[in-house]
């Protein structure tokens, strides 16, 4: 197959996920759904793909694509964490550098995002580290979906992030084959400075 041309598609390949990550007012919410499917069929239904981490546990992470893969990128992004601590953007913009550029780690099929008290990014195999100019982020097969419901929710007064984050991924879990209903979230409260 010629290189920059789309895969065709393989019935026996790891399929799914919904990763969305919602800043409003005073708080930063990331959610994802629990659902793996090899093929047509749902392997898991409560799989665990948003979790804190950092040495205090005020990072939250999510990630989307394989899940070996995904974890080799949590457990760098962690060392990288205490390394650097509480300097998200630095932990993040090393990560990125060694993933683009170690030889194993360009490999790994897998996207994540991650925030904090002050910023959220979207991490890439391709050296990306891109902040949200919106406060709302989204991954996975459903990601599109869930990022398009919380922005049209964004406009309600009164919603906390984790309420839009809750009905977002309902709709994408209504929308999309590949997300189910069974979420985890993990919320963090943003302290005014």
């Amino acid at each position: 197959m010629q290189e920059g041309y789309a895969k065709p598609y393989d019935p026996i390949q790891w399929h799914g996920t919904t990763i969305l990550c919602v800043r409003r007012d005073n708080q930063v919410t990331m959610a994802g759904d629990g659902q793996v499917t090899l093929g047509n069929t749902v392997v898991k239904g409560n799989a665990r793909k948003v979790r804190r981490i950092g040495p205090s546990g005020n990072v939250l992470a999510g990630f989307a694509g394989a899940t070996a893969d995904a974890f080799t990128l949590l457990e760098r992004l962690e060392q990288k964490l205490e390394r650097y601590p509480n300097q998200l953007e630095r932990a993040c913009v090393e990560m990125a550098q060694d993933w683009r550029t170690d030889r194993y780690l360009r490999r790994l099929e897998a996207m994540m995002l991650v925030a904090d008290h002050h910023h959220s990014y979207t991490l890439t195999g391709n050296g990306d580290v891109l902040e949200p100019e919106d406060g709302l982020m989204a991954i996975g097969s459903g990601g599109n979906y869930a990022l398009s419901a919380a922005r049209a929710l964004m406009d309600i007064d009164g919603l906390t992030s984790e309420e839009i984050a809750r009905r977002s991924m309902k709709i994408a879990g209504d929308i999309c084959i590949y997300t189910n209903h069974s979420l985890v979230i993990e919320s963090l409260e943003i302290e005014n400075v």
